[in-house]
C-alpha cells in the first residue's frame, strides 16, 4: 500500500482548520500546529456570505454553523437617524440552497471547526511553533519549538496577517494600514433585528448592527484611525458610546448595553496582497498570510476558506505535488482574490471621500462574480 501523503498546516484559524478537515477527509495525513495553547480566537462576530458557507458545507460543518448562527437574505440601508432608506436583497453567492448571509460569533465558528478537526484524525499540537523550515525539493522539514523535527510532503502556512511562515520563506510583502478602523462589540439582540442594517454617513463612515445568534447581535462603527490605537482600553466602552451618540434606529437600545470596556474591540484595517508566488518549493501560503483587506465586502474569511478549498481539491486530485501544482493554485486564486481586495479598498476610499452612490453597484457586481465556484 502506498504511503499516505503528509501535510503540515501552520496555524489553527479558519483557513488552517478548514484545510485540515478537507485534507484529512480525503485521506491525507495531516499535522496542525497552533501557537495558542487554548486554540481560541478573539473578536466579536463575523458575517459569512454564501460562498463562505459553501466551503463550510463541503467541509461537513454546515449544519452546526447553521444552528449556531443567524441567517438572513437582505440588508437594510439606513439614514443616520435610523430611517430605512432601502431594503436590498442579498445575492446568494453560494447558490440558492444556502442563505445569502449568516452572522455567527467568531468563537462559535472556531469551536465548530476545532471539533471537526479533532474528528478528522488530524494530529494537533497546541502551544507549539515552527522554529525552522527547510525545503528539501521533494518535501520540507519542520523544526518545532519543543526541539522535535518532522518531514512532510508539503507545508502550508495559514498563520495569519503577521505570518512567520511567509517571512521564513523570503516573501517580503507586509500588511499596510489603510487609515481606517472599526469599533466592535456584542450586545443582546433586539427582537426586531433580523438582518444587517447599515447607516452610511454621520460622524462615522458606517454605523451598523447584525444578528449573530438568537440571543446576540454585533454592533460596529467604521471610523478614521487617527491616533485611536493609543487610546486607553479602559475607555473603549465610553468611546464607542460617544462615537455612536447621534445615531438612531436601534442604537439607543444598543448603547445601553455598551458598558464593559473589555467587551469592546478596536482594530485597524489593513491591506495585503502577495502578487508574486505564494510558495517556495514545498512550502506554500494561504489565507491572511497572502491576502487581507478591509471588511467592507465582508469577504475576508470567505477568501481564506476558498483558498483552503482550492488547495485541498488540487492536492487530493493530483498524483504529483510539484511546483506546477502550487503555481496553479496561486494563478487560480489570484484574479478572484484581487477583485475582492481591490473592491474592498475602493469601497473604503469612497467611504472616506463621502461618495456612497456607486457602492451598491460595485458590491452587487463582485458578489455576482463569486457565485461561480473558485
Amino acid at each position: 500500500m502506498a504511503r499516505a501523503r503528509s501535510v503540515l498546516i501552520v496555524g489553527g484559524g479558519s483557513a488552517g482548520n478548514t484545510l485540515a478537515i478537507l485534507l484529512a477527509n480525503s485521506g491525507v495525513s495531516v499535522d496542525l500546529v497552533e501557537s495558542r495553547p487554548d486554540w481560541g480566537v478573539l473578536g466579536s462576530g463575523i458575517l459569512l456570505h454564501g460562498n463562505a458557507l459553501r466551503v463550510l458545507r463541503d467541509a461537513g460543518v454546515w449544519p452546526q454553523v447553521r444552528d449556531a448562527g443567524f441567517a438572513f437574505d437582505s440588508i437594510g440601508i439606513l439614514a443616520p437617524d435610523g430611517t430605512v432608506v432601502a431594503e436590498q436583497p442579498d445575492l446568494h453567492s453560494g447558490g440558492s440552497d444556502l442563505p445569502s448571509t449568516l452572522g455567527i460569533l467568531r468563537p462559535a465558528l472556531q469551536q465548530i471547526l476545532i471539533d471537526a478537526v479533532r474528528a478528522s484524525g488530524t494530529r494537533v499540537r497546541l502551544g507549539c511553533t515552527v522554529e525552522k523550515l527547510d525545503d528539501q525539493g521533494e518535501g520540507a522539514e519542520a523544526v518545532f519549538s519543543d526541539g522535535t523535527a518532522s518531514s512532510y510532503d508539503l507545508v502550508v502556512g495559514c498563520d495569519g496577517i503577521y505570518s512567520t511562515t511567509r517571512e521564513s520563506i523570503g516573501v517580503t510583502d507586509r500588511p499596510e494600514p489603510t487609515g481606517m478602523g472599526v469599533w466592535r462589540t456584542l450586545v443582546p439582540r433586539p427582537a426586531e433585528l433580523v438582518r444587517t442594517d447599515l447607516a452610511y454617513g454621520g460622524p462615522c463612515h458606517i454605523a451598523g448592527y447584525s444578528p449573530m445568534s438568537d440571543d446576540l447581535a454585533y454592533a460596529l462603527l467604521v471610523v478614521d484611525w487617527h491616533e485611536r490605537d493609543e487610546a486607553d482600553p479602559a475607555d473603549y466602552a465610553e468611546r464607542m458610546c460617544a462615537e455612536s451618540a447621534t445615531y438612531g434606529g436601534l442604537w439607543p437600545t444598543i448603547r445601553a448595553h455598551i458598558t464593559d470596556p473589555a467587551a469592546v474591540h478596536y482594530t485597524a484595517f489593513h491591506r495585503l496582497l502577495v502578487e508574486g508566488p505564494w510558495h517556495r518549493g514545498r512550502i506554500a501560503l494561504a489565507g491572511d498570510a497572502v491576502h487581507v483587506c478591509p471588511p467592507t465586502l465582508a469577504q475576508g474569511v470567505a477568501m481564506s476558506l476558498e483558498d483552503a478549498a482550492v488547495v485541498a481539491e488540487l492536492l487530493s486530485s493530483r498524483d504529483v505535488w510539484d511546483d506546477a501544482l502550487l503555481t496553479e493554485y496561486r494563478d487560480r486564486r489570484m484574479p478572484r482574490v484581487q477583485t475582492v481586495v481591490d473592491g474592498s479598498m475602493q469601497l473604503a476610499q469612497w467611504l472616506r471621500e463621502g461618495n456612497r452612490q456607486a457602492a451598491p453597484a460595485l458590491i452587487a457586481r463582485i458578489l455576482t462574480a463569486l457565485i461561480e465556484r473558485p
